[in-house]
């Protein structure tokens, strides 16, 4: 799925865009699940772990956001759970393996305000290793104005550890805690918007910085997100009440730190195994 000049590129700033992630003939369909999930409908019955957003009651000026959206719907599922993509995923970070943390389906519509910068591996004490590398496929063209998802070159390599506070919905600035770690790296941040076709998108790395700031367009800006880890990656209790961990933690099993492949499935190992069962949904890509 990446050439040797894309990984490359990966590496050296923490991102990569990519023209191409999924077939034309899978974007439309995808918008129109994505209309039926924001409904609350869901194809499976299972809701999705978290729904930020919902029709007739969330707030027009927000980012819609709904988290593991394969739970609830056949296709987003057979995109996110795709062995292609968790095969580049685990190339990208080096591991043997990678299997999905969670999904977002992100949508923002025109007049929609920011999406605070923040780093994803901030969010990720609750299992080991702390480390996510990231697919963000756009279900729309994208551009500056239509608040298309910017990283900061090289972020990825900056201090880890006491970041400043990170607001991710609708911050007055949301490039402000970005800009306050460029301070204190003694750098002036290099802010790269992701400007591709419907059906492209970007890779990143969990610790590069990125936000989006508000759609200035008449263009809605729908995508599709998926978040992994290594297959190998263990719960960790002492992080369960940080971040995102009070959602995710309720998969533990007692006494032990396995991650349950029935929630968080491994999509490709390179001893060619595949969490049973996910052979079943048509792969598009």
């Amino acid at each position: 799925m990446l050439d040797s000049d894309e990984a490359s590129a990966f590496h050296a700033d923490g991102f990569v865009p990519v023209t191409r992630l999924i077939p034309d003939d899978v974007v439309a369909p995808l918008r129109e699940r994505f209309d039926r999930i924001f409904r609350g409908e869901f194809e499976t019955g299972v809701a999705p772990d978290e729904v930020n957003w919902q029709e007739g009651s969330g707030d027009p000026t927000l980012t819609r956001q709904v988290c593991n959206g394969w739970r609830a719907d056949h296709l987003v599922a057979s995109i996110v759970l795709s062995p292609v993509l968790g095969h580049a995923l685990a190339a990208l970070a080096g591991w043997s393996g990678a299997r999905i943390i969670q999904d977002n389906l992100l949508w923002k519509p025109p007049g929609a305000r920011s999406v605070g910068f923040h780093r994803d591996n901030a969010y990720l004490a609750w299992y080991r290793p702390q480390e996510m590398v990231t697919c963000w496929i756009a279900l729309d063209a994208t551009s500056a104005d239509g608040g298309t998802v910017e990283f900061a070159r090289g972020s990825h390599r900056w201090a880890t550890g006491d970041d400043p506070p990170m607001e991710f919905h609708a911050p007055v600035d949301h490039r402000a805690p970005m800009e306050a770690a460029a301070a204190s790296e003694g750098v002036v941040p290099d802010q790269v918007p992701v400007e591709v076709p419907a059906g492209g998108g970007s890779f990143h790395h969990g610790w590069t910085w990125h936000g989006s700031g508000p759609n200035l367009t008449d263009v809605h800006r729908r995508v599709l997100v998926l978040h992994c880890a290594s297959s190998g990656a263990r719960f960790n209790r002492e992080g369960f009440g940080v971040g995102n961990g009070p959602v995710y933690s309720r998969y533990a099993h007692d006494g032990d730190d396995v991650m349950d492949e029935a929630h968080f499935p491994i999509l490709w190992r390179d001893d060619g195994y595949r969490t049973p069962g996910l052979d079943s949904l048509t792969d598009p890509l």
